[in-house]
C-alpha cells in the first residue's frame, strides 16, 4: 500500500485519461508508390512504447522486423494487431487502408518515441536526424507532404537496407544508434509516463485498497468524458492523422 500511496502523491481525484493512460487516433495510411513500388507509410521503430492498430476499413499490412526476423502481417477491418518496442514496423496500403491507434504511455508513440530508419548517414546526431525529418508545421500543404515524402523515402531506403543485411549487426547497430538519439529527451518521456500510465495505475491500486477496507467514497467521483479531434489531416509517419487530447491534464 505504501507504493501506491507514494506513486498518487500529487493526484487530487480519479484518473481520467482513457483506460490505462493510452491515447487514440484515426489514420488514413498514406497511399504513396515508394522506390519498391509499395504504397504505404514511414519504417520507424519505438523504444519505450507498444502500439496496436484496429483496423476500420481497406485492407493493407504491416512489414515487421525484429532480432527474430522479417513478417508480414495482413490487416483488414476487424484485425486487430500489436507490436513491442524495438519492432521495425511499415504500413502497406493496398486499398484505403484506415486504423484507429491505440498508442501507449499518452500517445508518446507519436509525441517523439520513435525512430525512422534512416540511412546510418543520418542517425549520428540529434541535428543531422532532425533535420531529415521534422515537418515544418506553419509550412503550406503541399510542402508539407513534400517533407512527410522525403522523409518516408529515406527511411524506406535505410529499411530496406536493414532487411536485406546479412547477419544481426546492421540491426543492433541500428538499436544502439536510435537509444542516442532519443536519449536527451528520456526525462521528458518518464514524466508523461508518469503522469499517465504510471498514475493509472497508481489509481487503480488505491482504489483496490479502499474497497479492501471497505470504503467505497471513490465511486462518488465517477464522471464521463467525450473528445472530438483536436486535429485533424496532421502528417505522420505512416499516414494522415486525426488526433485526440484524451489525457489526464488535471493531474
Amino acid at each position: 500500500m505504501a507504493g501506491h500511496q507514494g506513486a498518487l502523491a500529487g493526484l487530487e481525484g480519479p484518473f481520467a485519461g482513457l483506460p490505462g493512460g493510452v491515447a487514440v487516433s484515426h489514420l488514413r495510411v498514406y497511399d504513396w508508390p515508394a522506390a519498391d513500388g509499395v504504397r504505404g507509410g514511414t519504417p520507424h521503430m519505438h523504444l519505450t512504447c507498444s502500439e496496436a492498430y484496429v483496423v476500420t476499413g481497406g485492407r493493407g499490412a504491416v512489414q515487421t522486423l525484429t532480432t527474430s526476423g522479417y513478417e508480414v502481417t495482413p490487416l483488414s477491418p476487424g484485425t486487430v494487431a500489436w507490436f513491442t518496442p524495438g519492432t521495425i514496423h511499415r504500413l502497406v496500403n493496398e486499398g484505403d487502408l484506415r486504423i484507429t491507434v491505440l498508442m501507449q504511455n499518452s500517445g508518446l508513440p507519436e509525441a517523439g518515441d520513435a525512430v525512422l530508419t534512416l540511412p546510418p548517414r543520418y542517425l549520428t546526431d540529434a541535428e543531422t536526424y532532425a533535420a531529415a525529418t521534422a515537418v515544418p508545421a506553419d509550412a503550406p500543404e503541399e510542402e508539407r507532404e513534400r517533407v512527410a515524402r522525403a522523409r518516408r523515402d529515406l527511411a524506406v531506403e535505410g529499411y530496406r537496407a536493414l532487411r536485406d543485411a546479412d547477419g544481426p549487426e546492421s540491426l543492433a547497430a541500428f538499436h544502439r544508434a536510435a537509444a542516442a538519439l532519443v536519449r536527451p529527451r528520456l526525462a521528458e518521456w518518464r514524466e508523461r509516463w508518469r503522469r499517465g500510465a504510471e498514475a493509472a495505475a497508481a489509481a487503480t491500486g488505491e482504489q483496490l485498497d479502499r474497497l479492501e477496507r471497505g470504503d467505497a467514497s471513490h465511486l462518488g467521483d465517477a464522471l464521463v468524458r467525450a473528445e472530438q479531434p483536436s486535429a485533424h489531416g496532421r502528417f505522420g509517419m505512416c499516414g494522415r492523422l486525426d488526433v485526440y487530447d484524451v489525457r489526464d491534464v488535471d493531474l
